[in-house]
């Protein structure tokens, strides 16, 4: 093989190389999207969609209703129909006849009650979560009750001390009483200082008068 014919199948293999390295850094880009592509919805399977809050409530209707006197009797009527037509009546009409031990009967009551367990422990979840709401806003309203009653007995306890400084009524009258006793006091120790008043003296008029009236 010449020089040039090996120079030239060593150009066609580092394309070939490159060519190789190239499609797989395409290959890797399209695996790993750029962060600012928003990724494609994926197709998943359709599920039915149940709204929780009305299922909650009808499980709650159907707990309820479960608690109640009228399910009892009706379940304890149906058993002992069940168990009486599948003992007295004709073999050829028993649907779960004794010899089988009831297993048709026993696989409703099991079903029922494999249904009913979870549907009164979701109630009960509700009902758990209804109470710990209404024991927070019942906490929130003592709290604020406390708060109200610690800023009225604050305020009531600075009125009494501003009302010690303030004159009642009583007071007044009291002060007023000691006033008029200390004047009059003074007045008849000024009294006691003059002496006996002097008597008015007679005027000449009334002399004539004095003696025709004696006369």
């Amino acid at each position: 093989m010449s020089a040039d014919n090996r120079d030239g199948a060593r150009r066609d293999g580092s394309r070939r190389g490159g060519a190789r390295r190239d499609g797989s850094r395409r290959r890797a880009a399209r695996r790993t999207p750029s962060l600012d592509v928003p990724l494609d919805a994926r197709r998943s399977l359709p599920t039915p969609q149940v709204d929780p809050e009305a299922f909650g409530r009808w499980s709650e209707r159907f707990a309820r209703w479960m608690g109640t006197a009228w399910f009892i009797a009706g379940m304890t009527g149906f058993v002992v129909v069940w168990l009486c037509w599948n003992t007295f009546m004709p073999p050829d009409l028993q649907f779960d006849p004794r010899r089988l031990n009831y297993t048709l009967l026993t696989l409703l009551l099991s079903l029922q009650a494999s249904y009913a367990a979870p549907l009164i422990l979701l109630a009960q979840n509700r009902q758990a979560d209804r109470d710990r709401v209404a024991l927070e806003h019942d906490r929130q309203r003592a709290e604020r009750a406390l708060a109200d009653t610690e800023y009225l007995a604050r305020e009531v306890a600075a009125l009494r001390i501003a009302l010690q400084n303030v004159a009642t009524r009583d007071f007044v009258r009291s002060e007023l009483r000691d006033l008029l006793d200390d004047l009059r006091d003074e007045r008849r120790d000024e009294r006691r200082d003059d002496g006996p008043a002097p008597e008015p003296r007679r005027r000449p008029e009334d002399e004539p008068r004095r003696s025709t009236r004696t006369g």
